[in-house]
């Protein structure tokens, strides 16, 4: 029986293949590879399709938060508030700035920053280090961001919206990244609109701020060879943004297809005993990750490889309990127990609904 990955870069490629080898032989035919008309025709194409002022394009996911942050005044000696069940990257970037992250729980339901604790956590510190809030948008569902941008008003922060698994996601009509004032994405191969390698962009409403993203990803040079700031080499290339082009067409009939098969799952396993996800008001999954929570996640996981089902575990160790970032003092509940709970089935747009039938099968069959 055919193995079903959580996700398919290479069914992505294969269903886009025309397009997108006539996009990267445009490319390697122009001589042009580094900084080209690819990327600026991208960064337009995508800044409309968000609905955002402008977009940079940079090497990774990772550099694209850090090069935001740095980019707003972010640096040594300044707190930056996240959530601790996302991956290590976006504390990562937190870090590379000088600054040091501080960690907020997150809902039992959404498993998205617990906004609430947020405010509580604000006002009882009252600490002026804490410059900037990072929301990571996961699995598909984007944080309340018109509450998260009434509170950062009244605490006066920059919010830096992490968008690497919500491409496309909407709030009341409105998309992830086009909240805050910068918001970063990541084009990882297993993303919704994935390149063929390391790629990332910064995206939002300030002109001012994307101006300084778009120095820093270059030396900080104004005038080639002059560096006006310190800055460094994080750049899109051409080949990554001509493929992201050709992706980007099709992202919302993809995204569509997600839809289609997160539905077939929740309504195949309303009987199991599992969490299911749960979609909060007035948002728009688009569904990165089925995550499913149950106890017996690593026994269910192991049952599902047995039967050539692979699933991921995203993430299984909350940031606050890993060496590099480990905190003894602190407790976060909910983020403890989802990391310890979630199973992410698979889902990409590869999937047949036969395929989805196979898992959710499989894992009724578990529990028995």
């Amino acid at each position: 029986m055919q193995k079903i990955l959580p996700a398919d870069p290479r069914a992505s490629y294969l269903a886009a293949q025309a397009g997108i080898d006539a996009a990267i032989k445009r490319v390697m035919l122009s001589g042009h590879y580094i900084l080209g008309p690819e990327l600026d025709a991208f960064e337009q194409e995508f800044s409309a399709w968000l609905g955002t002022a402008g977009t940079v394009g940079v090497a990774n996911g990772t550099e694209a938060i850090e090069l935001a942050l740095l980019a707003a005044g972010i640096g040594p000696g300044d707190k930056v508030v996240t959530v601790a069940n996302t991956v290590t990257a976006t504390v990562s970037a937190i870090v590379a700035t000088g600054a040091k992250p501080v960690f907020v729980d997150i809902e039992a339901d959404t498993m998205l920053m617990d906004l609430a604790a947020l405010d509580t956590m604000l006002t009882k510190l009252r600490d002026p280090k804490i410059k900037a809030v990072v929301p990571v948008h996961l699995y598909g569902q984007a944080v309340d961001m018109p509450r998260l941008m009434e509170l950062a008003g009244r605490h006066n922060l920059f919010v830096m919206e992490d968008c690497a698994q919500a491409h496309g996601s909407l709030v009341g009509g409105k998309k992830a990244g086009a909240w805050g004032q910068l918001a970063s994405f990541s084009f990882y191969p297993t993303k919704n609109i994935g390149a063929f390698g390391d790629a990332g962009a910064v995206t939002g409403r300030d002109l001012a701020l994307l101006e300084k993203v778009r120095l820093l990803r270059q030396y900080g040079w104004r005038k080639r060879y002059v560096s006006d700031h310190h800055g460094r080499n994080s750049r899109l290339d051409e080949l990554q943004a001509a493929i992201l082009r050709v992706r980007l067409a099709r992202l919302d009939a993809e995204n569509q297809r997600r839809h289609e098969i997160a539905g077939l799952y929740l309504a195949a396993l309303p009987e199991a005993p599992l969490r299911l996800p749960v979609i909060a008001a007035d948002r728009t999954h688009t569904w990165h990750q089925f995550v499913v929570r149950t106890p017996k996640r690593d026994e269910l996981q192991a049952h599902l490889a047995k039967k050539d089902i692979v699933c991921g575990v995203l993430y299984p160790v909350p940031i606050h309990r890993q060496p590099a970032y480990h905190d003894a003092s602190l407790s976060l509940p909910q983020t403890e127990q989802a990391c310890a709970e979630v199973l992410s089935l698979p889902l990409h747009p590869g999937l047949t609904n036969d395929d989805v039938a196979r898992v959710a099968r499989e894992v009724k069959a578990f529990f028995g």
